[in-house]
Parts: structure tokens; sequence; C-alpha cells
């Protein structure tokens, strides 16, 4: 699950304990959202910020719950479309579980090539999408462990035989 962290973070969670993941104005990450049960585990990824990546853990606590945001006109995800007879958007709680020992970030991730199918490389935009049990592992694990230096970058050297050419003083003519 995605979020900025201006906006909700990890901290956030950690403070409130219980929240319930609304906004979500995406069909296919509703749908994701909606195929979860309680006990899920999440990955809780801070995007639109530097660095973007993985920063904690949470648990899906309750499934089914009707996001009130969008019977709200003052909240910047009300949908004119949803009342409270028929609402379109519904969402679940998550519940705090840990902050990460460190950030796994979005370069981190797609460097491993174990995570090379992970539907975040694909529909980056979506702020909700499954991940396997091996790839949840798999994000937890790189958390636990020293982030990969980035590989050193060799010195440019100027290529043989290839010569700059010289910046040629401009004339003007004078009538």
């Amino acid at each position: 699950m995605k979020t900025e962290p201006e906006t909700f973070s990890i901290s956030d969670l950690e403070r409130v304990r219980i929240e319930p993941w609304t906004g979500v104005r995406n069909y296919v990450a509703r749908n994701h959202m909606r195929a979860m049960q309680v006990g899920d585990e999440v990955l809780f990824y801070h995007s639109s910020c530097e660095p973007p990546g993985v920063v904690g853990l949470a648990r899906v606590a309750e499934t089914g719950v009707v996001d009130e945001t969008q019977v709200d006109p003052g909240s910047p995800y009300f949908d004119p479309r949803s009342t409270r007879d028929r609402p379109l958007w519904d969402c679940v709680k998550v519940e705090y579980v840990q902050t990460l020992p460190r950030v796994v970030t979005l370069a981190e991730l797609r460097a491993e090539k174990a995570l090379g199918k992970m539907l975040l490389f694909t529909w980056s935009r979506l702020s909700v999408m499954p991940v396997s049990p091996a790839q949840y592992e798999r994000i937890i694990a790189m958390s636990a462990r020293p982030p990969a230096a980035p590989p050193a970058r060799p010195a440019r050297r100027p290529r043989p035989g290839k010569k700059r050419p010289r910046a040629r003083a401009s004339r003007s003519r004078r009538s």
C-alpha cells in the first residue's frame, strides 16, 4: 500500500494504530483491497518523496469499510456519484505492525532480480497492489541488511584520436 508521507506516513499509523485506507479512486486498486482478508500482511510504501520505498509493515484489521471521504463534499476524494445508500468506494482498515530498520528504496527493489515481476514496476501509479509471499519475505530480509553500495562509476577518459573542436572567434562585417 502506497502513501505520500506528508499526507499519511508510517509514523502517523504508529501514532493512531488503526486507520481506514481511504481516498483510493482507482477501480483496480479498490478491487485489490476488496480481495484482502483480515490478518493479511501489508508493506507500507512511501511514494512521491526521496527516496521512495518500503518503510514499514501493517496488517489488515477490517475489510468492507465504507470510505466516508466519498460522501464528504469538503474532501478531495468526494465523489458526487456516491451516496451513503449506494457507495462506490470501500476500503480496509490497516493496523500498525512495525517500522522497518531502514527504508528499502525503489532503486533497491528494482535491482533485486527476485522482485522483477512486482506490479510496482509495471503499474507504478497504482496505490494498492498484491505481492507474493516470496516477494514480501524478500523485502523484509532486505530491510534487515545494509543497503547495497551503488556501483562505482569509472572515471571518464578522453577517447584516443578524437579532439574537441576549437571555438572560433566570430567575425562581423562592418559597413
